[in-house]
């Protein structure tokens, strides 16, 4: 589906939607470029505009294939770019993964979003409120695209932020729950986003390096910071995983200690009942000559004197902290 279609002159919108049929008269225009969005298109659709556009030999169901790593590929119509977006959910814990698909070329830029991929209006909207970086061509664009990309990252790290710092919170509690399915569902998750960032500055660099695509010193100097603002992103989610790693040491560390606990709670009251069981067992034999048997207070005595020493070894291990 068509989400917009314009012409851009001289750092103006020349258009509104601009019919596929009107396309090439634009493309023929040296000073003009042309923006298309597009979402969850059909091979048949895809097929459509590369043909306005004049675009050959596009493998549509790669282009519409998901990737699972940003990628950028040089094409003898131009510079195909694969990102990915991330979005996410608070609710289930998950990051969802989108992408978007810019296909560069001299006069035009076309984007094909799917899944959850970030929305691309207001990044369009910006750039048109930039008459000066507008009029610098379709570069501009694919600044403010890949800008929106990265911006998509910091939201969905936020919520892993604070859904790593609660899940952290219940590790280092008193509490005997361990949150161990909530902190490896979000150690996963993370991963998952960590591998999309960090494969992300590659692609971004080669797209710098290639001369071939319509550059300006203007649109280079746009788009170099990006590259420092992905490592930074980058640095935030490794943060993150160290301290989601951290928490499934202290994690570990507490549930062996919780372990070692129980067993010497469970030692100590074996030891305890062993007192009684052996009085019992000694008297179950029935012998004739024991020296109580025929006292008064022999029983009395004994039973005691059981509850003595069981009261000793209670004292004992209480002192010991194993009760």
């Amino acid at each position: 589906m068509i989400i917009d279609c314009a012409a851009y002159v001289g750092g103006r919108r020349a258009t509104e939607d601009l019919p596929l049929a009107q396309v090439p008269r634009w493309l023929e225009d040296p000073e003009a470029f042309v923006w298309l969005g597009l979402r969850m298109p059909s091979a048949t659709e895809l097929g459509q505009v590369c043909d306005a556009f004049g675009v050959d030999g596009v493998d549509v169901d790669e282009v519409l294939a998901l990737h699972r790593r940003p990628v950028v590929t040089g094409e003898p119509w131009g510079t195909w770019l694969v990102l990915r977006t991330a979005h996410y959910l608070d609710s289930p814990e998950i990051v969802a993964l989108g992408e978007i698909s810019v296909l560069i070329g001299a006069r035009f830029v076309i984007t094909i979003r799917h899944g959850d991929a970030s929305p691309l209006g207001d990044a369009r909207a910006t750039l048109e409120a930039d008459p000066e970086l507008l009029a610098e061509g379709p570069m501009a664009a694919v600044g403010v695209i890949v800008e929106a990309v990265i911006d998509s990252y910091g939201p969905a790290l936020d919520g892993f932020e604070q859904d790593a710092v609660e899940v952290e919170r219940e590790v280092l509690s008193e509490s005997r729950h361990r949150p161990v399915r909530r902190l490896l569902g979000l150690t996963r998750q993370l991963r998952e986003l960590q591998l999309v960032v960090d494969a992300l500055a590659a692609p971004l660099d080669r797209l710098t390096r290639q001369r071939s695509l319509p550059w300006t010193d203007e649109t280079l100097r746009e788009f170099e910071p990006l590259l420092g603002q992905v490592a930074r992103v980058a640095g935030r989610a490794q943060s993150l995983s160290a301290l989601l790693n951290a928490a499934h040491g202290a994690n570990l560390a507490q549930t062996s200690q919780q372990q070692n606990d129980d067993m010497r709670k469970i030692s100590a009251w074996v030891a305890i009942a062993a007192v009684p069981t052996m009085v019992a067992g000694i008297y179950g034999m029935n012998f004739r000559h024991m020296p109580e048997l025929g006292w008064t207070y022999g029983y009395p005595l004994v039973l005691v004197l059981t509850a003595l020493a069981c009261g000793l070894l209670y004292r004992n291990f209480r002192r010991q902290d194993w009760l």
